[in-house]
């Protein structure tokens, strides 16, 4: 008899959950937000590349392309407003098969140096940059293939990273 008791509750219970059409309910609506892509640009085949990043740590290009046995010329731009000791921004375009977290847990303690850590792994960099400021370079098209560029910056790396593709 007393299981069939708590049978009873639980089937009350059940019910009356089911059946509660108070009004007093939060009602509330959701919007998809999707990421806004459109700021996130690649560039055609070009050695004159004009590169920008801002406060928010992103560039406006996640992928360079450009010919092979040619200069190249970057300028980098920090569109934001926050000084280069809190928000500084570079270009930094390491050699192939370098360890990228390994260069970056470096780079976070070559203060410095501008997060330039010591090695040699870097083909090109631009200097720290701080908000409004601007840094241009000119370098060698490394050999034909895909290279990873990022900002040195302690801890910008895994927002602040792309393919350099040399063709």
């Amino acid at each position: 008899m007393p299981m069939r008791n708590v049978f009873i509750l639980f089937l009350s219970i059940l019910l009356f959950s089911c059946n509660n059409t108070n009004e007093t309910k939060e009602k509330f609506t959701y919007e998809r937000v999707k990421e806004d892509t459109s700021s996130v640009q690649t560039n055609m085949i070009s050695n004159n590349i004009v590169l920008n990043s801002n406060d928010q740590m992103k560039f406006d290009k996640k992928v360079i392309r450009v010919n092979s046995n040619q200069k190249v010329t970057l300028k980098l731009n920090h569109t934001g407003k926050f000084p280069a000791i809190s928000m500084g921004h570079n270009f930094v375009l390491i050699k192939k098969d370098v360890d990228v977290n390994e260069y970056a847990l470096r780079a976070a303690g070559a203060r410095n140096t501008e997060y330039i850590p010591e090695g040699g792994n870097e083909i090109a960099y631009t200097k720290m940059l701080g908000g409004g400021e601007t840094d241009t370079i000119t370098f060698d098209a490394p050999d034909p293939g895909t290279y990873v560029f990022m900002c040195t910056f302690p801890g910008h790396y895994q927002l602040m990273m792309g393919e350099f593709i040399v063709i």
